[in-house]
């Protein structure tokens, strides 16, 4: 018949954990945790009318002055400073002599900058960009000429993650 093994056992020695290994580990885990732990300054909702593109960047957004172009309107913030009609801006908010530039949007950028001077996104000329995926680069170009001619040719193109 078989024997059942047993292993033998001191009954006067001691069991003792070395934790030196466990803690390396630890402190290893926790490193790598805080250098790939990121936050962002704000989180920021999409507008209801705009389809964002998607991209796979997964870079924070910063904070800046929030732009939504959609195939309705342009916002600044939550105040609609000019119409679009047929994926374009009237010819009454466009500077006669230049196509390109945006009389309403200069003017609330201007006034957004005189207002907001202490605010470093404004120092930066920063602006957080969201504008629908189906509208024509043509619209798109003119709000980026307008912004930069108003002191903020920091643009952020605001997309989602995937799709």
């Amino acid at each position: 018949m078989r024997r059942k093994y047993t292993p033998q056992v001191k009954k006067n020695s001691s069991f003792s954990l070395n934790i030196t290994s466990m803690t390396d580990m630890f402190t290893i885990l926790l490193v790598f945790l805080l250098q790939n732990y990121s936050t962002s300054e704000f989180s920021m909702e999409p507008d209801k009318d705009v389809r964002l593109p998607a991209s796979a960047s997964e870079a924070n957004i910063i904070n800046g002055v929030k732009i939504i172009l959609s195939k309705k309107y342009l916002k600044i913030d939550d105040r609609i400073i000019a119409e679009l009609d047929q994926n374009d801006f009237s010819k009454s908010s466009l500077e006669i002599n230049d196509s390109s530039f945006i009389k309403p949007l200069h003017h609330e950028l201007t006034k957004y900058a005189e207002s907001n001077k202490d605010q470093k996104f404004v120092k930066d000329g920063t602006i957080l960009f969201q504008a629908d995926k189906d509208l024509p680069y043509s619209t798109l170009k003119k709000v980026m000429y307008t912004s930069a001619m108003a002191g903020f040719p920091q643009l952020k193109l605001i997309t989602i993650i995937g799709e």
